[in-house]
């Protein structure tokens, strides 16, 4: 059975550009505290996590050079019709939308 995925930037990464230092996305990082606080609602989805630089790969394999900003959710099955579609995926990458969802699919609680 096909599951949503979720693909977010790796925490702790670094920036060739401000080289010694270390950073988080602060949108990977609302969701990375849901996923760590309700384990058993994370269970249900795939995630995975991916270096900072671009090109991600991964992520261009699922929906495309153009849709690789994180975080990013690929849905499985019925899907929101007003989502946009790449490479016949429906996807969220707004934080907000995302998060919606996971509450609406999955159950984790809203946030405010």
């Amino acid at each position: 059975m096909a599951r949503d995925k979720l693909y977010l930037i790796e925490p702790g990464f670094s920036d060739a550009e401000r080289p010694g230092q270390r950073f988080v996305c602060p949108s990977c990082n609302r969701v990375e505290g849901l996923l760590r606080s309700f384990p058993e609602l994370a269970a249900q989805l795939d995630v995975e996590r991916v270096a900072f630089p671009r090109p991600r790969r991964q992520v261009i394999a699922e929906i495309g050079e153009d849709s690789q900003s994180l975080p990013v959710l690929i849905l499985s099955g019925d899907a929101p019709a007003d989502l946009p579609v790449a490479n016949g995926k429906r996807f969220a990458s707004d934080i907000e939308r995302i998060l919606a969802l996971l509450s609406d699919r999955h159950g984790f609680p809203r946030q405010h």
